[in-house]
C-alpha cells in the first residue's frame, strides 16, 4: 500500500471534465452505498414487523442507529488523519461492514444489534475517507471540483437506488417471491449487503495504484514497526468498541447522552487545531461550521425517509406510479436516488456553464436553494392528504413527485457541501472536517428520529385515515421550517462569503 506509482501533480493535471480515478472511487462507493441504503430501508419496517416494536420506539431506534453510523465517521476520519491513512481506514471499514452484514444475514432477529454494531463502526472508517480522496484529485481552485463531486454523488445514488429498492422489496415479499422462501426473505435482504461490500473492496484494492500518494500513511516519518504498532492498536481498539456501541444503540437514552457530548467536543477539538492555522484558514473553517450547522436541519427533515416516511409508505400509499405496480416502501427508499442519477450530472454541468459566465451562485446561496426545494417537497407530502380515500390510502405517484422536488434540494446541498468541506479545510485536517460534515448528518438522523417519534406518538391508536392526517400535518410543519431556514441562509450569504475568502 505504500508504493507511489504516480505523483499528485500528474493526477491533478488531468484533461477533460473528470479524472479517471474518479471512476474507480465512483464504483467502490456505489457498492458500499448499495449496502448502506439497502440496510437503512429495512430497519424501521423490520423493527416494527419482525421485532414487535411500536412505531414511536422504532423511530427512536432508527434515529439512534443512524446517528451512531454518522457520528462514528468523525472518529473514523480522525484515526484516518492521524494513524491509518485514508486507504487503510477505508479497507478496514469495509471489512467490518462485511462482518456486520453476514451476521445480520444469518439471524437478523437474534443478532440484530450485533450486526448493526459492526456496520456502524465499519461505515465510520469507510465513508468520510473515500470522499476526502475525491477532493484530493483536484487542485485548489479547480472549477471542475463541484462537477466532480456531483458525478461522484451520482455513484452514491446508483448504489442507493439498486440496494434501496431490492433489499426492502425482497424482504417484504413484493419482489422475487418465487425465488426466495418466505422464512428467508429478511436473511436474503441483509445478505445482499455483504455480497456487494465484497465487490466494493475488490474494486478499490484493484485500482488503488492509480491514486499515487493520495490516502497513504500520515506517518511517513516513523519507522515501519512504529507505524504498524499504532495501526494494530487502532484495529484492536475499534473491535473493543463493538460491544459498547451495541449497548448504546440498543438503549436510545445512551445515544441522547452521547449526542450531548460529541458535537461540542468535536467543535472544541477543531478550535484546538485552529491554533496552528493562519487567520485566513481559520475564517474558512468558521464558514465550514456555518454549513455544518445548517446541514443538521436539512438532514433532520430529509431523513424522515428511513423513519416516519417508511411507515407512511407502508400504511398510507397505494402501489402504483404511472400505471406501474411498485413497492411503496421501495419507492420511498429509492425514488430520490433514481432522480439524482437522472439529474446529478446535468446540475453539475449547469454549475460549470454558469461559472464560465460568472453567474454561478455562491455555495451559501446553493445551500439556501436546497432548503427551498426541501420545503416544496414536504409541502407535496402534506398535499397527498387531499387525494386519499376513506381508508386513508393516497397516491404513490404524488408522493413520488415530492421526492422529485426534494432531489434538487439535495443536489444543491449535499455534493456541494462535500466539495466545500474539502475546499475550506487545510490539507492536514480534511478528514476531520469531512467527519464533522457527517457528524452533522448524525445529529440530523438523531433529530429525524425524534421528529418521527413525535408524529408516530400523535397518531397512536388512530384509524388509518386519521393517521394519514397526522403525518401529513407533520410534514406541513417541516415544510414551513425548511422555508424559513432557506430564506435565512440566502440573507446571510454575503457575510459567510466574506469568511470563505477566495473559495467560491
Amino acid at each position: 500500500m505504500d508504493r507511489i506509482p504516480i505523483d499528485l501533480a500528474h493526477i491533478q493535471d488531468f484533461k477533460g471534465k473528470y479524472p479517471k480515478q474518479l471512476w474507480y472511487l465512483f464504483f467502490s462507493e456505489m457498492w458500499e452505498r448499495f449496502c448502506f441504503y439497502g440496510m437503512r430501508g429495512m430497519l424501521v419496517v423490520f423493527m416494527v414487523s419482525q421485532l414487535g416494536m411500536n412505531e414511536k420506539v422504532a423511530n427512536l431506534q432508527y434515529g439512534a442507529t443512524q446517528a451512531w453510523v454518522y457520528a462514528f465517521t468523525f472518529i473514523g476520519g480522525l484515526f484516518a488523519d492521524k494513524i491509518l491513512g485514508l486507504r487503510k481506514s477505508l479497507f478496514w471499514g469495509g471489512m467490518l461492514m462485511i462482518v456486520g452484514s453476514i451476521i445480520l444475514s444469518i439471524d437478523p432477529k437474534n443478532f440484530f444489534f450485533i450486526g448493526i454494531g459492526f456496520t456502524i463502526i465499519g461505515t465510520g472508517f469507510f465513508k468520510p475517507n473515500i470522499s476526502s480522496m475525491v477532493g484530493q484529485l483536484y487542485k485548489d481552485g479547480d472549477p471542475r471540483r463541484d462537477a466532480g463531486f456531483s458525478f461522484f454523488y451520482m455513484g452514491v445514488n446508483l448504489g442507493a437506488l439498486i440496494g434501496g429498492y431490492i433489499c426492502i422489496a425482497v424482504a417484504e415479499g413484493s419482489l422475487w417471491q418465487s425465488l426466495v422462501p418466505e422464512h428467508l426473505r429478511w436473511n436474503v435482504g441483509f445478505g445482499f449487503a455483504a455480497v456487494v461490500m465484497v465487490i466494493s473492496l475488490l474494486t478499490f484494492t484493484q485500482t488503488q495504484k492509480s491514486l499515487g500518494p493520495i490516502g497513504l500513511t500520515p506517518l511517513p516519518h516513523l519507522e515501519l514497526n512504529q507505524r504498524r504498532t499504532r495501526e494494530i492498536a487502532t484495529y484492536v481498539g475499534s473491535l473493543v468498541l463493538v460491544p459498547i456501541i451495541i449497548a448504546m444503540v440498543a438503549n436510545t437514552e445512551y445515544t441522547s447522552y452521547f449526542m450531548m457530548v460529541i458535537g461540542p467536543a468535536s467543535i472544541l477539538y477543531l478550535f484546538y487545531e485552529m491554533k496552528s492555522f493562519t487567520a485566513v484558514e481559520n475564517k474558512k473553517l468558521l464558514a465550514a461550521l456555518v454549513f455544518i450547522v445548517f446541514s443538521i436541519f436539512f438532514w433532520a427533515f430529509f431523513e424522515q425517509s428511513g423513519g416516519s416516511l417508511s411507515l407512511f409508505a407502508a400504511n398510507n400509499l397505494n402501489n402504483e406510479v404511472l400505471g406501474i405496480a411498485l413497492s411503496p416502501n421501495g419507492v420511498n427508499n429509492s425514488a430520490n436516488s433514481f432522480f439524482v442519477i437522472g439529474f446529478a450530472a446535468l446540475v453539475g454541468l449547469v454549475w460549470l456553464w454558469m461559472a464560465k459566465r460568472n453567474i454561478e451562485p455562491n455555495t451559501v446561496v446553493k445551500f439556501g436553494l436546497g432548503f427551498l426545494f426541501l420545503a416544496g417537497g414536504f409541502w407535496i407530502f402534506y398535499y397527498t392528504k387531499f387525494f386519499a380515500n376513506e381508508q386513508g390510502i393516497t397516491s404513490l405517484g404524488i408522493f413520488t413527485l415530492g421526492w422529485f422536488v426534494i432531489t434538487f434540494g439535495e443536489l444543491c446541498l449535499s455534493p456541494i457541501g462535500m466539495s466545500a468541506m474539502t475546499k475550506l479545510s487545510p490539507q492536514k485536517t480534511q478528514a476531520v472536517i469531512m467527519g464533522m460534515w457527517f457528524l452533522a448528518s448524525a445529529y440530523g438522523q438523531y433529530f429525524a428520529g425524534l421528529l418521527g417519534a413525535n408524529i408516530a406518538e400523535a397518531s397512536e391508536n388512530a384509524t388509518n385515515a386519521e393517521k394519514l392526517n397526522v403525518y401529513a400535518d407533520g410534514y406541513y410543519q417541516l415544510a414551513l421550517y425548511a422555508l424559513i431556514a432557506g430564506i435565512v441562509l440566502i440573507l446571510i450569504s454575503p457575510l459567510v462569503k466574506k469568511l470563505m475568502q477566495d473559495v467560491k
